[in-house]
C-alpha cells in the first residue's frame, strides 16, 4: 500500500537534506513526548528511516522496533552508532506485523501521508490497533493542509525557497492527493524530485481511529504541547486504545 520512495539514491543523501530535523531543538521535545507515553513498555516506530527518533528514543531506555519499506534507509540506520540495540521489519507498515504487543506506536514527519489512499491510512490505523496493548497509545505527527494557502483556481503551495533550491506542494482537491515537490541546484543544474503522498484532516484521522478501536485522548500544535489551533499548521495527536 505504501510507495517505497526513498531508493539508495534517496537514503544516501535523506539525512543531509533534512539536517534541520535532526537538530536537538526538533528532536528532544518529540523523543521527551514518546518516552513519556511508552513508560516502560515497547515502542514501535512506523516508517522509522534512518532512526532520527528511533535512536534518541531507544537512548532513553525504551525498547524500539521499527518498520519501514527502504532497505537503503535501514542501512543508514543499521550503520549509527546504538542502531544494535533496535529491531527492525522490512515492510508496508499500513499492513506488517513484527509480533507481539507495544505500549506505543508512531508515526511522525508527516509519514501517515506516504500511504496515498484512504483505504490505506484506514488499514494503517487498524494494522496499529492490533498491535498495541489495550490503553496502549497511538501518536501521529502531521501538517494540516495548508488549503487556507489556495487562491481560487490554484494547485500549488510553495514551502521552501532558497538560493540553491526550492520545494512546492501540488494539491489535488477532488482526491485529496498532494505531491511534494523539490527542485535543487548545483553548479547551475536543477535536479527535479517529486514524492506522492494524501493529506489528511484532524477529524478524518479520529474517525479512522475510531473504525479501529481507538479514542482521541490529546491533541497539541506540536510536541511541546502548545495548544492546537484554527491557526495551527500542524498537529500531534494520540489515540488509545479502547477495545
Amino acid at each position: 500500500m505504501a510507495g517505497n520512495y526513498f531508493d539508495e539514491r534517496g537514503a544516501a543523501g535523506y539525512d543531509a537534506e533534512h539536517a534541520d530535523m535532526f537538530a536537538s531543538a526538533v528532536v528532544d521535545p518529540a523523543v521527551s513526548f514518546l518516552a513519556g507515553l511508552a513508560g516502560e513498555g515497547r515502542a514501535l516506530e512506523l516508517g522509522i528511516g534512518t532512526g532520527r527518533i528511533a535512536l534518541p528514543l531507544s537512548q532513553r531506555g525504551v525498547r524500539v522496533h521499527g518498520i519501514d519499506l527502504s532497505a537503503a534507509m535501514i542501512t543508514r540506520l543499521e550503520a549509527k552508532p546504538g542502531a544494535a540495540g533496535i529491531g527492525v521489519t522490512i515492510g508496508d507498515f499500513a499492513t506488517t506485523r513484527v509480533g507481539g504487543l507495544f505500549r506505543l506506536a508512531y508515526l511522525v514527519f508527516n509519514a501517515i501521508m506516504c500511504l496515498t489512499t484512504q483505504a490505506a491510512q484506514v488499514a494503517c490505523f487498524r494494522n496499529v490497533a492490533a498491535q498495541l496493548e489495550p490503553g496502549g497509545c497511538f501518536v501521529i505527527e502531521v501538517m494540516v493542509p495548508a488549503l487556507r494557502k489556495l487562491p481560487p483556481g490554484q494547485t500549488v503551495v510553495p514551502f521552501q525557497v532558497t538560493a540553491t533550491g526550492w520545494g512546492y506542494d501540488v494539491y489535488d482537491l477532488t482526491t485529496q492527493a498532494i505531491t511534494a515537490n523539490y527542485v535543487h541546484v548545483t553548479d547551475g543544474r536543477a535536479e527535479h524530485s517529486a514524492f506522492p503522498g494524501r493529506y489528511v484532516w484532524p477529524a478524518e484521522l479520529d474517525l479512522m481511529a475510531q473504525l479501529a478501536g481507538m479514542t482521541l485522548r490529546e491533541r497539541w500544535g506540536g510536541w511541546a504541547r502548545d495548544p492546537f489551533t484554527s491557526d495551527s499548521t500542524s498537529h500531534v495527536s494520540v489515540w488509545e486504545r479502547t477495545l
